[in-house]
């Protein structure tokens, strides 16, 4: 993701930098050093208390109970001390789920009309769904965004992008996607550049090592279905 990002000036972080893989502490060490900008995501509070694991389905549950051991106790301190969104952000906010909860799925228009209505930002960043894309309000309808995840020939063979320009007359909801766990049928790591300057958002997909990654959870003693989900991208 790095290689393919090039340059750029700061990484933000919408939550969830652990859960489901096989590398917490690497993962959160990354993050903790090269992210000023982050706020947490249910995965990290679960993983880092155990809070709210009652409600996981078993798998989560599972890996979340390994996390928790595996983490680092440096890494487990920081994780428990992220904030919750929403959190300002230039004249923008942050959402893990959304403006109204942090743990809402934002899955459909309807949803995302009810944040639209809560909040007064241009731009909500959001996380959650493992969805790239989002939604944009326009003209008082509320229609989806594309993402690079939108499928096209021979798309999952290499990398591949799709640029939006943000418009003053129009609000968004913007989910770059998820690096580690995307859900949109696509398996390559999902995430976004944006130029605040030009308001460009560049939905970036790129592909990874599966294998390696596979293996590792595997190898972990974590559910095999972690293993199988990221070929999926479900």
């Amino acid at each position: 993701m790095l290689d393919a990002a090039g340059d750029y000036d700061a990484s933000v972080c919408l939550g969830d930098v652990v859960g489901y893989g096989a590398s917490p502490n690497e993962a959160s060490a990354w993050v903790h050093a090269h992210t000023p900008v982050i706020i947490r995501g249910n995965h990290d509070r679960a993983c880092a208390s155990l809070y709210g694991i009652e409600w996981f389905n078993p798998v989560a549950a599972t890996a979340a109970q390994w996390t928790h051991r595996s983490l680092d106790p440096e890494q487990r301190q920081w994780l428990q001390q992220l904030p919750a969104g929403p959190l300002p952000w230039r004249d923008h906010a942050l959402v893990h789920g959304s403006p109204l909860d942090e743990d809402e799925y934002l899955l459909d228009p309807v949803q995302a009309a009810a944040s639209f209505a809560a909040s007064t930002a241009a731009v909500h960043w959001f996380g959650h769904s493992h969805l790239q894309g989002g939604f944009v309000l326009g003209d008082d309808q509320v229609r989806r965004l594309e993402s690079a995840a939108e499928p096209q020939p021979g798309a999952h063979a290499g990398g591949h992008h799709l640029e939006l320009r943000l418009r003053p007359e129009e609000r968004y909801l913007i989910n770059p996607g998820s690096v580690g766990q995307p859900r949109d049928h696509d398996w390559r790591a999902a995430f976004v550049l944006f130029d605040p300057e030009s308001g460009k958002v560049v939905f970036h997909r790129v592909p990874y090592d599966l294998e390696a990654a596979q293996k590792r959870i595997l190898e972990a003693g974590l559910p095999p279905r972690l293993a199988q989900r990221l070929a999926q991208g479900r």
